[in-house]
């Protein structure tokens, strides 16, 4: 029998906790406009949960949202600002790898980048395993 894999996260003030559970989906990075607005950061790193395998559980329950798009919300903690991912209208939740408990889980590697172009010529993105030591 599979174990199904959960994963805990939250805001920088810890009012904003989430649970994911089931597979982490579509680990990427993205480097568009939007992306680079809502986090500060000039590549922002994603994985994506169905809603319904996300639950807010900390005590400010969901994150505040502004709509960004025609098919997506940014959320984000209304008390400390921490960007904490995405609201699609497709029953998706994309979060930002930074604001789980343990970011550097194996099946929360991002895979692929999308948006390269708009990212300044000198930052370079690498996605997938990094190369072996030695």
């Amino acid at each position: 029998m599979t174990k199904v894999r959960t994963y805990a996260g939250g805001c920088l003030c810890g009012d904003l906790r989430f649970e994911a559970t089931g597979p982490a989906a579509k680990p990427h990075t993205c480097s568009c406009r939007m992306c680079q607005r809502h986090s500060g950061a000039l590549t922002t790193a994603w994985v994506e949960f169905p809603r319904e395998a996300v639950r807010w559980t900390g005590p400010g329950g969901a994150p505040s949202l502004y709509r960004s798009s025609d098919y997506s919300s940014r959320a984000f903690c209304p008390t400390c600002g921490s960007t904490l991912g995405a609201m699609d209208d497709a029953p998706v939740v994309a979060l930002v790898l930074g604001v789980f408990d343990k970011p550097g889980t194996k099946d929360l590697m991002p895979t692929s980048h999308s948006f390269r172009g708009a990212r300044p010529r000198w930052w370079h993105v690498e996605v997938g395993a990094p190369p072996p030591a030695g």
